[in-house]
């Protein structure tokens, strides 16, 4: 009878429980919590300050007598919208943008026409064209309304005398036309950057092919450019259309507001820092707000969409 010697059965391998995977959700707060700061931020200084300004256009509130406030519902809002001459100073508004608007995009395709070519001293020229895009807003008005419009030692009545023309208090005779050309000459650059990039962006290939079909620089210009530049020429219509109808410092350094001047962020700044009048300028200057948000979202709209086509060409 033989003895039979068993294998020792080795003992069950114990299996570490696999990690587990943090959730989505974590995962995303994770992501997001670098940012909560300046969100935080954010909040404090744009959003309290605007909630704070809606509530007091609530309300029927001069400082000067403070024990007289009482909540007056809309009709700051009526006010500001049936008031003549802040309905005068939304008219002002209106016209200071669209002249201005119009005449920086046409000066600014003229100048991105010529900067698209190459020539010799190219990049001094574009660097020379950005610069007034670069000074501040406030030195920039009063560049314009002491170097170039002062009646007595001003660069243009000087230039005037040297051909024996006439010599116009600038300010005085033409107060709206004199803000718009400061506005104008800052402006310029920022829509010639937008119209440039556009151009440098058009298919080369579908122009030389244009070319070999005999058709002509104006006809590149007016079949070809003009519909490829129709998406800048929209956002530089919608961006600057948000900066000059909250324009203020070249209102307020150059004519002060008066002439007929005075644009609706001028008339906010008389209602409430002259008249004392916080709620009926907390009213106007809401009103501004939704025009700018109004502006903006379409402005989003068409960088969305310029963005949805780069995707595509690529």
């Amino acid at each position: 009878m033989t003895a039979t010697t068993t294998a020792p059965v080795a003992a069950p391998r114990r299996t570490r429980p696999a990690p587990r995977r943090p959730s989505a959700r974590l995962r995303a707060w994770a992501t997001r919590g670098p940012l909560l700061p300046a969100l935080i931020f954010m909040i404090v200084v744009t959003q309290l300050p605007f909630v704070a300004t809606l509530v007091i256009s609530f309300f029927d509130w001069n400082s000067l007598y403070p024990d007289a406030r009482h909540f007056a519902g809309f009709e700051n809002y009526r006010e500001v919208l049936t008031d003549a001459a802040l309905r005068k100073s939304v008219w002002t508004t209106i016209l200071l943008t669209v002249a201005v608007v119009l005449a920086s995009l046409v000066l600014g395709l003229l100048l991105a026409l010529l900067l698209d070519r190459r020539f010799r001293g190219r990049g001094i020229v574009r660097t020379l064209l950005i610069a007034p895009f670069l000074v501040v807003p406030v030195a920039a008005a009063l560049l314009w309304k002491h170097v170039l419009y002062n009646p007595e030692y001003g660069l243009l009545n000087g230039l005037l005398h040297y051909v024996g023309g006439p010599q116009p208090d600038w300010i005085s005779d033409t107060p709206l036309l004199a803000v718009e050309a400061s506005l104008v000459w800052q402006w310029t650059p920022f829509m010639m950057l937008i119209l440039l990039a556009g151009l440098q962006s058009r298919d080369q290939q579908q122009i030389e092919a244009a070319r070999v079909d005999g058709a002509g620089d104006w006809q590149i210009f007016v079949h070809l450019t003009l519909p490829h530049l129709r998406r800048y020429l929209e956002l530089g219509a919608l961006l600057g259309s948000i900066y000059i109808v909250q324009n203020f410092d070249a209102v307020f350094t150059i004519t002060s507001g008066g002439l007929g001047t005075a644009n609706l962020p001028y008339t906010v700044y008389q209602t409430f820092y002259q008249a004392h009048e916080n709620g009926l300028a907390s009213a106007a200057g809401v009103l501004v707000v939704i025009g700018s948000i109004v502006i903006a979202t379409l402005a989003l709209r068409v960088v969305s969409s310029l963005f949805r086509e780069e995707v595509s060409r690529a």
